[in-house]
């Protein structure tokens, strides 16, 4: 079986290696960026309908700013997204599990929404809610992360962006697998690799279940 490798930001890496090893994975974690929260000031919160999380990291990196805001309720992506907000004293009026697009598609369509976000983010498509972002926390690349137990192994890839930076560092693709979590995080990753594949869907369980399978694919004869 091959080991896994988690490339997040270390809280969330944390999460995802305990979920491989509860499904019977080996895995690791090796970050290729690190959270950095950024100052911001909270706006006047009855500006607005709701407020749109799309990573914990908004949530943990956000500080005592993002107190001002509880009396909006939450729209998550992602499970551990909206129970991070849970446990900051957030109602929860919609948790979507396929990105941010599906989440906006599935709810009104004139709420007007505070976006806090990475400084690094993907606008979304065709929104028809009024949404104004606003950069609570930046991930910064760390610049030698060890990559020496990859060969071999099958590389987690969360974002296009962690995807192009994976492919600035490896040197020889050849005896990696891939497993990302879009098929635009898939392209960001490039060429070359001894497999590489998307997951079903955007979201953790669909990319673990891909992880299992290509964990447990045998080698080539």
């Amino acid at each position: 079986m091959r080991r896994l490798l988690v490339l997040r930001p270390e809280v969330s890496a944390n999460a995802t290696v305990a979920r491989a090893r509860a499904a019977g994975l080996e895995a690791i974690a090796i970050p290729l960026f690190e959270i950095e929260p950024v100052e911001w000031q909270a706006p006047d919160a009855g500006s607005f309908d709701g407020l749109l999380l799309t990573s914990t990291n908004a949530v943990t990196s956000a500080g005592e700013q993002i107190d001002l805001l509880r009396g909006l309720r939450v729209y998550a992506v992602g499970d551990a997204t909206a129970e991070a907000a849970r446990g900051a004293g957030f109602d929860i009026a919609a948790t979507g599990d396929s990105g941010i697009d599906r989440l906006l598609d599935s709810i009104e369509a004139d709420l007007r929404m505070l976006h806090l976000c990475g400084a690094e983010r993907r606008e979304p498509r065709d929104a028809r809610q009024a949404i104004t972002p606003l950069t609570v926390y930046r991930s910064r690349e760390i610049d030698q992360p060890d990559l020496s137990p990859a060969p071999g192994q099958l590389a987690l890839i969360h974002s296009p962006r962690a995807g192009m930076r994976f492919a600035e560092l490896v040197k020889d693709r050849t005896t990696i697998a891939v497993a990302a979590i879009s098929t635009a995080a898939l392209e960001a990753v490039g060429e070359g690799w001894e497999m590489a594949e998307a997951a079903d869907a955007p979201n953790d369980d669909a990319l673990l279940a891909l992880a299992t399978r290509l964990c447990n694919k045998p080698d080539p004869e």
